[in-house]
């Protein structure tokens, strides 16, 4: 078992590391404070030590001006902890320490995903030249910048690179990431071990450990706190002792962690206790079920001959489709997402991605339709005939892809196997050889097998591919149908491979192609396959899948098959009252006030659903064409934008949206009010609605504001008055503020453990000067128990924090 060391930030504190200086420019100052504690690490039986880098990329180190130093900051840095490493005989690690810039990466922020990884290069060039043993990068809350992170230090390096990510108490990143779903992303591109740090205490991780476990084919690593912090004696501290924390230990291998260490709030005295604990017990040893598994930046997909086949979406591809190519050429790719849209809710569970056609850049349009979907969270199979479009799409897909496709034909073959091994993704082995087309089940074999052996060179096992059956037409051949189903038995049975068709190949010049799609489908099955692209539009092949699945077994229960036919009944039920509900009865209460009640409610809930979904390139354009049909901005604003964001709010609460829809959401709320507030009235009820002001902070010696900003976002979505000073705020500053502005609400953010105290200094600042104003409060470290021990009141998330504005906005002070 691998030992690490402990916290650094919280001991600096200890240290009187001044709030408000960059930390690296402090530690390069007085280079003894850090190295003493690196050495009491060491001692205490540390094998690996971090650099003290967390915040050394340039994005952070913009805010105090160093963005120019970035590679001469994490050198230095990295050179003072191998000189502790040499002073112990040489016989430890250095581990190049990377983290959160606190931006975040397109389509949910403002950066481009080639930004973040050039952003991280510097620094990795940086502690490369400091003699930097390996790299962790740690406390990463968005799987797509650990993304960024990882493929920055393999782009520059050979050297091992671990990744811990940061999960809440629902055992998900602020993101959304599940433990599993972050395993399978960062072991496939490329991580030496995986694992979570920070955010907890020992407890929750072992449940977050043994999830990962079956599925790991990398070591798995724990750093947790020493409990969650709170405020005693002015003082931020973690409560958890060393014997405390010393019990889990042991539970922690036994769930199947090989690498442990301490985060905020341990010592040199709780590595010593891990140390001990760790000589007397064998890590589990590494052994993943076999497991094929796709992910998205938020959930997995298992692919299983146990589970139901797997509909792909083959709907967006532009050949033979004219509007689609037209819309691409003018490089709109908008009408793209509304196919996918579709396609998911009519049961597809992938959708196969081309924009081949001649005349456009694919690889710019393919990023960013990817880009685009990404905000769909749905799995994706990347389908090109040239690589360099595959690399540009696999690169920004934030999860584990399918690659459509891989045939024998050099060296285009290990060209894609290369890529696809640098971004760990699946990919469908198509048997079709370059100089020949196999026709029969013999031949489709031999093409298998050489694609097979050649993928086992660049380190592929069978669980990472799918084999493309090769449908060809029934009207030009007959007999290919039953060959391509003896190919698909061979590869289930034989190989124990998973398979895959083009399933509309089969009745290409064919009347009636669905009653043909839908038998072959059905006997595919039969034979063992696993996946089928198709037109999840096609209510007979649907059915006639659900109904296959049921009898061969993969459909548990009946689950599926009753929930489709129990919703399809609904669907018809709401379509008969709706026609007899328009013919006999009088028109709903609406708040919309003029023209047909009937087309402005339509109107209005094709807004509410912009907004609930963030379709933020088709918000305004909606909202428009509602007004320009009539509809009243007021009556828009009460009827259906607030609702909207309200409905967004509570599926946050539930845990179907995570940070990225609530961010998107109020994005496309945000735009919608843009363009409806010159057209409102100035009635008394308007103005009612911006009297609550609310100053908005990160404290002093803080520079992240993620939250920050969209709890800001969201209290404008919601008719607050809004003053946002950004992040890094002196307490003097934000006392300033509420008075200049008679703000009835300050609202404080802290990521960081060391600078929480300051909101207790402005709790205090308000009590002395009597302000009329009342302060909220949150971060990730803060805690309900801080809240009440300093007189604020608590935000959980950016969603409670409106709740609770709202609730003390109406509340006398």
């Amino acid at each position: 078992i691998l030992v690490l060391d402990g916290a650094m930030g919280t001991a600096l504190q200890k240290q009187d590391l001044p709030q408000g200086v960059c930390p690296e420019q402090w530690i390069l100052q007085q280079p003894d404070v850090v190295q003493a504690l690196q050495q009491e690490y060491i001692s205490a039986g540390s094998h690996v030590i971090y650099t003290p880098t967390f915040g050394a990329n340039p994005i952070k180190l913009s805010d105090y001006g160093l963005e120019g130093q970035v590679i001469d900051i994490n050198r230095n840095l990295a050179i003072l902890s191998k000189q502790v490493v040499q002073s112990q005989g040489g016989h430890h690690w250095v581990a190049g320490n990377i983290s959160s810039t606190g931006k975040s990466i397109r389509p949910w922020g403002e950066l481009g995903f080639e930004n973040m990884v050039n952003c991280y290069k510097q620094q990795v060039t940086g502690l490369l030249a400091g003699g930097v043993d390996l790299f962790i990068v740690e406390t990463m809350i968005d799987i797509q910048e650990a993304r960024a992170a990882l493929l920055a230090v393999k782009e520059c390096s050979d050297l091992p690179c671990f990744v811990t990510m940061t999960f809440d108490q629902h055992e998900r990143t602020l993101s959304g990431t599940d433990p599993v779903t972050a395993l399978i992303t960062l072991q496939s591109l490329g991580a030496a071990a995986v694992g979570c740090n920070c955010g907890t205490g020992p407890e929750p991780m072992i449940s977050i450990i043994s999830k990962m476990k079956s599925y790991a084919k990398v070591p798995l690593i724990v750093k947790p706190n020493a409990g969650m912090p709170r405020l005693q004696d002015g003082k931020t501290i973690f409560p958890m002792n060393v014997t405390e924390f010393s019990r889990y230990v042991s539970p922690l291998i036994a769930a199947g962690a090989n690498v442990l260490g301490g985060c905020c709030g341990t010592t040199p005295e709780f590595i010593a206790e891990i140390r001990t604990a760790t000589q007397q017990v064998q890590p589990n040893p590494i052994k993943p079920d076999s497991h094929s598994i796709l992910t998205t930046s938020q959930r997995y997909l298992t692919i299983s001959a146990q589970q139901p086949t797997i509909i792909v979406g083959e709907r967006i591809n532009p050949t033979g489709k004219k509007q689609l190519q037209a819309h691409l050429a003018a490089g709109n790719v908008a009408p793209i997402r509304q196919i996918a849209k579709d396609q998911i809710r009519q049961g597809a569970a992938m959708l196969d991605v081309n924009v081949g056609m001649p005349g456009i850049d694919q690889e710019s349009v393919m990023t960013a339709v990817i880009e685009d979907l990404s905000t769909l969270d749905v799995h994706l199979t990347i389908d090109s005939t040239d690589p360099a479009v595959i690399e540009a799409a696999l690169r920004i897909y934030p999860g584990r892809a399918l690659v459509n496709s891989i045939p024998l034909e050099m060296p285009k073959t290990e060209k894609l196997l290369s890529i696809c091994q640098k971004y760990g993704a699946m990919f469908i082995l198509l048997p079709l050889d370059a100089d020949h087309l196999p026709t029969t089940t013999e031949e489709k074999k031999a093409v298998i097998l050489k694609l097979m052996q050649l993928a086992e060179t660049y380190q592929f096992e069978p669980t990472d591919m799918v084999i493309d059956g090769l449908v060809m037409t029934l009207s030009t051949n007959q007999e290919q149908a039953m060959e391509t189903l003896k190919t698909i038995e061979w590869c289930s049975t034989t190989l124990n491979c998973h398979t895959i068709v083009g399933l509309s190949n089969v009745s290409f010049g064919l009347p009636d192609r669905s009653i043909v799609n839908s038998t072959f489908l059905s006997m595919a099955i039969q034979n063992g396959l696993t996946m089928a692209i198709a037109n999840p539009a096609d209510d007979s092949m649907l059915r006639t899948k659900l109904a296959a699945d049921l009898i061969k077994g993969k459909d548990k229960h009946s689950q599926n098959y009753i929930t489709y036919f129990n919703k399809s009944k609904q669907i018809e039920a709401t379509k008969h009252q709706t026609t007899e509900s328009t013919s006999t009865k009088p028109s709903r209460s609406h708040p919309i006030s003029t023209g047909s009640k009937d087309k402005l409610t339509a109107l209005g809930d094709g807004v509410f659903q912009a907004i609930l979904h963030g379709e933020r390139k088709e918000i305004v354009s909606k909202v428009k064409h509602c007004v320009d049909q009539g509809v009243l901005p007021q009556d828009l604003i009460k009827g259906y934008l607030i609702p909207a964001i309200n409905r967004v709010g509570e599926l946050f609460e539930q845990q179907d949206y995570f940070l990225p829809q609530l961010i998107l959401s109020a994005q496309t709320m945000s735009y919608a009010l843009d363009y409806l507030k010159p057209l409102l009235k100035d009635t008394s009820d308007n103005e009612q609605e911006c009297q609550t002001t609310i100053i908005l902070a990160t404290v002093k010696g803080d520079i992240h504001d993620i939250g920050k900003n969209l709890v800001g976002l969201l209290l404008e979505n919601h008719g607050f008055h809004v003053i946002d000073l950004g992040k890094d705020i002196a307490c003097e500053t934000i006392i300033a503020s509420a008075i200049k502005h008679d703000a009835s609400l300050i609202g404080l953010s802290a990521l960081m453990t060391t600078t929480m105290p300051a909101m207790k200094q402005i709790a205090e600042s308000i009590r002395e000067k009597g302000l009329a104003c009342q302060l909220m409060i949150g971060g990730a470290a803060v805690t309900p128990q801080y809240a009440t021990e300093i007189g604020a009141y608590y935000g959980a998330d950016a969603n409670a924090a409106v709740k609770l504005a709202k609730q003390l906005s109406k509340s006398p002070v």
